[in-house]
């Protein structure tokens, strides 16, 4: 049996996976990494760290399934979207790398140059004007990061995304390309003409020279290149520097960012299919097919996938907390020990009794886009406790993917019978049957939670010749537990607008 490797590497964690030839995809391994939170609204990550957690969980997998060993067909990755890095060509990162949620470009995103450019910016990129894209986020790194500019302009340094990075570090600095679904959350790109916009390298200051070269995302990225005496210092022992030598000069042959390798995981293919992956944030996808439509309601529009010289695209509504919200229920309120608790205390009341939860820890995303918005709780009475609090904070995920399903609606004129759905948030059956309440459809989850691995793996696999073609892959969609619509109408629209009245009273409160 032959095997691709799948790396998915995620906000706090990296995972890797194996899928075979039938589309079976493994249990994945899983090594967590440190968050670094140097001042309010700043998440940063150590991007050696990140790579060595790709190792450590290539190294966990094979040493899982001894059967792969030397069986290794191809290798897909998938990746958290945005978070930017700069590093030298020897691949060491300069400073920590600033991760996709981190807000500290908000001043920047201010200046009035950049603001002038604010429609041009969404006609060629699909996107806003926000500290979430890595255009901002290189600017930060070329101000703030001693001799970096110059280094860049005399190509002495490097500017990625996730994805470039690993490239260039896994072939041992002979590839640097980035996919265009990671190219397109730049700020940078022409998501027609698929190539960086001369004008916004020159409004941002960033060098083409510095950045990765993009390409389609079924492609070759270059061979696997890992060196003995690197995994040595970095304390693997002989069977997992054994195990990882196995794996140099297969071909990486799949790169897709995180969302849109669990649209194509999901097998939403077609014009109009739609997913949402609850993770950290949540992120809502519809394909749009081979033609981008441009949202008149905040939404984002990127590259999905390229595949044999065919773009699709997807129109994309974010939310920077999801998953987060129950970690902030456990971590910084300690209202629950463990996430499963939470459905038992969202039964456990008829309702929130009127609470509301805006989760704008880090600001709000699609489609206000108020970097400044601070979190709130309001309707606080004297009988509200915690069973109120935790369920107003699940509640607030699915209100938030409802507002934007239905601006989705209003953009294109199209309403999904079925949204899919994948995360370790779905585990949540309370979550996931209000979400079906809310939006009046089914809520398919899919059997497998790890749907970003499923899709960069189908996209090596296509490039690798081991899937005839992207239709080929439907047959490997398996199906989970669903959820049917129960409440009324009147119930949706009250409680719609119990949750408008909570945000307004965020953008109200002095905070944006």
């Amino acid at each position: 049996m032959k095997y691709i490797l799948c790396i998915d590497q995620g906000t706090t964690s990296t995972k890797a996976f194996l899928l075979d030839a039938e589309g079976n995809l493994s249990q994945g391994t899983h090594v967590p990494f440190k968050q670094y939170y140097p001042q309010p609204g700043w998440v940063s990550h150590d991007a050696e760290e990140i790579y060595v957690s790709v190792l450590k969980a290539v190294a966990m997998i094979l040493k899982d399934h001894p059967e792969a060993k030397g069986n290794i067909e191809a290798m897909g990755i998938t990746n958290q979207r945005e978070t930017t890095i700069a590093f030298s060509p020897s691949g060491k990162p300069f400073t920590q790398a600033i991760v996709w949620q981190c807000r500290r470009t908000s001043d920047i995103c201010r200046r009035p140059e950049i603001r002038e450019q604010s429609r041009r910016i969404v006609e060629i990129t699909g996107l806003k004007i926000d500290p979430y894209f890595s255009a901002t986020k290189m600017l930060w790194l070329l101000e703030n990061v001693r001799s970096l500019r110059q280094r860049c302009a005399s190509g002495e340094a490097y500017l990625s995304t996730i994805d470039g990075f690993l490239v260039y570090r896994l072939t041992g600095g002979r590839s640097y390309a980035s996919d265009y679904s990671n190219c397109s959350r730049t700020m940078l790109f022409d998501i027609a003409r698929k190539a960086y916009d001369p004008e916004f390298l020159d409004l941002f200051g960033i060098p083409v020279n510095a950045l990765a070269k993009p390409l389609e995302s079924c492609a070759d990225y270059g061979m696997i290149d890992l060196k003995e005496e690197y995994l040595r210092d970095n304390g693997f022992d002989d069977d997992d520097i054994a195990n990882l030598l196995s794996i140099n000069g297969v071909h990486i042959t799949g790169v897709l960012g995180d969302q849109p390798a669990a649209l194509l995981g999901q097998n939403a293919i077609h014009k109009g299919e739609a997913k949402t992956t609850y993770g950290t944030g949540s992120f809502t996808l519809m394909n749009l097919g081979t033609a981008p439509v441009f949202s008149k309601n905040g939404l984002l529009t990127s590259c999905a996938w390229s595949i044999k010289g065919e773009t699709s695209y997807a129109l994309e509504g974010s939310i920077f907390q999801a998953g987060s919200v129950i970690s902030w229920l456990k971590d910084e309120l300690g209202f629950i020990s463990d996430p499963s608790e939470c459905d038992g205390f969202c039964n456990s009341i008829e309702d929130c009794g009127g609470v509301y939860l805006v989760p704008a820890f880090t600001g709000l995303g699609a489609p206000y886009w108020k970097p400044e918005a601070r979190g709130i709780l309001t309707g606080l009475t004297r009988g509200t406790g915690r069973a109120q609090i935790i369920r107003a904070g699940v509640e607030s995920i699915a209100y938030q993917v409802t507002e934007l399903v239905n601006l989705m609606t209003d953009d294109t004129g199209i309403k999904a019978g079925q949204m899919k759905v994948d995360g370790g948030v779905c585990a949540s059956s309370f979550l996931m049957q209000l979400q079906s309440d809310l939006l009046g459809v089914t809520i398919t989850r899919a059997l497998s939670d790890e749907m970003t691995a499923m899709g960069a793996g189908l996209a090596a696999g296509i490039q690798g010749g081991i899937f005839e073609s992207i239709e080929a892959t439907s047959k490997f969609y398996k199906a989970g537990a669903s959820y049917e619509p129960k409440m009324s109408t009147f119930e949706v629209s009250e409680k719609m607008e119990g949750y408008r009245s909570a945000v307004r009273a965020t953008l109200l409160s002095g905070n944006d």
